[in-house]
């Protein structure tokens, strides 16, 4: 389950890198979009961790 977690991010990353790399020129409303873009993964886990999913059996 970790390495999920881990490969979730990982992917994240690598969507963001374009967004930081033409921050100069895409502005803030792109900086904005790419905070709720990282928001979402991270509720989905907290999400998943208080419901004990991240739990080994």
């Amino acid at each position: 389950m970790f390495a999920l977690v881990f490969v979730v991010f990982d992917v994240e990353t690598i969507f963001l890198y374009p967004w930081a790399m033409s921050f100069d020129v895409l502005g803030v409303s792109v900086f904005i979009e790419a905070l709720i873009f990282m928001l979402i993964p991270i509720v989905g886990s907290v999400y998943a961790w208080r419901k004990g999913a991240l739990e080994s059996s």
